[in-house]
């Protein structure tokens, strides 16, 4: 028998059950009401005549007039009509007949007489109908209380039957249903020799020869190729779940494969269910992700507050290409690569940032410290140069000039690395001005004029006409240009010339130093403006801190600049710059 049948049958059954114990419960408040209704209609209309033939005897003096003598008349012949009671008749009757004698000619004690004899009629009348009431109020009260005891035998009985279909016939459902969950619950862990046996023909039966099957197929998949592809698949998602980076993956329609928990996070995304979504949809309500996969901040490092605390990341995204075998023309095969998809990765530099802002910390304050001693350094000296302390002879006077060499030059990496820290920690203030760009170079040659002089370098300026104003910080670019110019002449043979140009290129003003030195190898070149980072030398010159030029671009940059560098070996070098023109 179908499910649907089984279902049919029981609840008819629940109907009929119901129907059985409603009808009852009718029938017997029907006998109720029937017996207060008998009650309440006869005898009480007998009581009622009985009132108004007494009323009109004490409202009236005897003897009746005519209207007296016709309303007692008339409640007479209504008691005739409603006679009920055994005995009320012969009463009825002998009132009847004392009343005809009333109507009579008769003396007053005759007349008190039958009047007496009339009271005493209706007073027999209202007792037969009051002990009539009385005994078919106790009768209705004994109906009652055997229809209230057979409608709780008759409830009862309903009570149990339904408790017993309650209890047996969830049973026809749940049982399978148990069977069912079991043999999935078993399944799970890959025990696909599962089986579910069900001996009545039902749609319980077909679940279960289709879960059968179906665990025979998984018997059989699970032997396959395809198994084993799925588990390195599985243990794929596992590695990246467990990764500390968040991990988004786009496939080729715009839709989300995979997502780890930590991405999650990150994204504020919450435990929602967005695998296989497309990437607009879940941007539309959350600016990071929709600026995440748009690749706004890819290579730049920012903050996102996690938890109440600031956390920094990188974001990385890359290309996932696959081959893509398709039917050619000129081959059998055409092999190409097709886009599969993209990979997201928020690389968390916490860390790192708070490591670097250690070290930026340390510097800053290391070279502020630094910077006094080097100058009493400086000092010292400067007096030991003086002739009036004492002569020096030529050996001394060597050492002392190598002393202020290196003092110059610690001094300079000490202004470096406090200017590094500016730059680093956020505090550089520009303050910008318009300005010609020819005081600039004049301020940055002025600088360096007498160490060009003393090596015997010519500073040659080549400049367009009719040059446009920049709106600048001067002493910061100047450093620039003093630094450029500083590496050009280290680097420069004597006698040799530097030349500084100044082009016009009509949305922005460039600002170059060519050297005629040995050349940077094009290997360093992608580096130069790194910190730290220095390029090899041969010895004959001393190497800087490494962060000249770093500075140089966070300054430049700082001012919606652009700064570069063209070398080749044997062909010298061009450190150059620009800055957008005045209005």
């Amino acid at each position: 028998m179908k499910v649907k049948n089984k279902l049919r049958i029981g609840f008819g059954f629940l109907f009929i059950v119901v129907l059985f114990f409603g009808a009852t419960c009718v029938l017997y408040m029907n006998r109720i009401a029937n017996s207060a209704k008998i009650i309440l209609k006869d005898n009480y209309e007998s009581l009622s005549y009985c009132r108004d033939m007494r009323s009109i005897l004490d409202e009236n003096s005897l003897p009746l007039n005519a209207g007296a003598m016709k309303a007692f008349n008339a409640q007479l012949v209504n008691e005739e009509k409603n006679i009920t009671e055994r005995g009320e008749a012969e009463a009825v009757a002998a009132l009847k007949n004392t009343f005809s004698q009333l109507q009579g000619q008769h003396t007053a004690a005759q007349e008190e007489d039958l009047e007496r004899q009339i009271r005493r009629h209706l007073l027999s009348i209202e007792k037969l109908n009051m002990q009539a009431i009385v005994n078919k109020n106790d009768a209705a009260r004994k109906a009652v209380d055997r229809s209230l005891v057979l409608l709780g035998l008759v409830g009862a009985f309903t009570f149990l039957v339904l408790f017993s279909f309650s209890v047996n016939f969830p049973g026809i459902i749940f049982n399978p249903l148990k069977a069912l969950l079991t043999g999935i619950r078993t399944i799970g862990p890959r025990n696909y020799n599962q089986h579910i046996e069900f001996t009545q023909s039902d749609e319980f039966a077909e679940v279960a020869n289709a879960f059968n099957e179906m665990a025979d197929r998984l018997n059989e998949w699970e032997n396959s190729n395809i198994s084993k592809i799925m588990s390195d698949k599985l243990r794929i998602e596992t590695i990246i779940e467990q990764m500390h980076d968040a991990i988004v993956g786009v496939n080729e329609k715009q839709e989300i494969l995979f997502i780890n928990t930590t991405a999650k996070n990150v994204l504020n995304l919450g435990n929602s269910k967005v695998e296989g979504s497309l990437i607009e949809d879940v941007a539309k309500n959350n600016d990071l992700f929709k600026s995440i996969i748009h690749d706004s901040r890819t290579g730049k490092p920012f903050k996102i507050v996690i938890d109440g605390k600031d956390s920094f990341f990188e974001l990385e995204s890359r290309e996932i290409n696959v081959p893509n075998l398709s039917p050619g023309t000129a081959h059998a095969i055409s092999i190409a690569k097709k886009s599969a998809g993209k990979v997201y990765i928020l690389r968390n530099i916490t860390e790192f940032k708070e490591r670097d802002e250690a070290k930026t910390n340390f510097i800053a304050t290391i070279s502020h410290e630094l910077k006094t001693p080097i100058s009493s350094i400086k000092m010292s000296l400067k007096l030991m140069k003086d002739k009036r302390i004492g002569e020096m002879n030529a050996e001394q006077q060597q050492l002392l000039e190598h002393i202020n060499d290196d003092s110059d030059r610690l001094l300079k990496i000490t202004s470096e690395l406090l200017e590094l820290s500016q730059v680093e920690t956020g505090n550089i203030q520009l303050n910008f001005v318009p300005v010609e760009p020819q005081k600039i170079v004049d301020y940055a040659i002025a600088a360096v004029n007498f160490q060009a002089e003393q090596k015997g370098v010519k500073l040659e300026l080549v400049k367009d006409d009719n040059l446009p104003g920049v709106n600048a910080d001067v002493e910061k670019t100047a450093w620039v240009l003093v630094n450029f110019l500083s590496n050009a002449l280290r680097y420069s043979a004597e006698k040799s010339k530097v030349t500084i140009s100044i082009v016009n290129k009509g949305d922005s003003v460039e600002f170059l130093v060519k050297d005629t030195g040995k050349g940077i190898d094009e290997q360093y070149q992608k580096r130069l403006f790194d910190r730290y980072f220095q390029v090899p030398t041969d010895g004959q010159n001393k190497s800087g801190s490494g962060l000249g030029l770093a500075i140089s671009k966070d300054f430049i940059e700082a001012q919606n600049g652009r700064i570069w560098v063209k070398s080749a070996i044997g062909e010298g070098s061009t450190f150059g710059f620009s800055l957008p023109a005045g209005a």
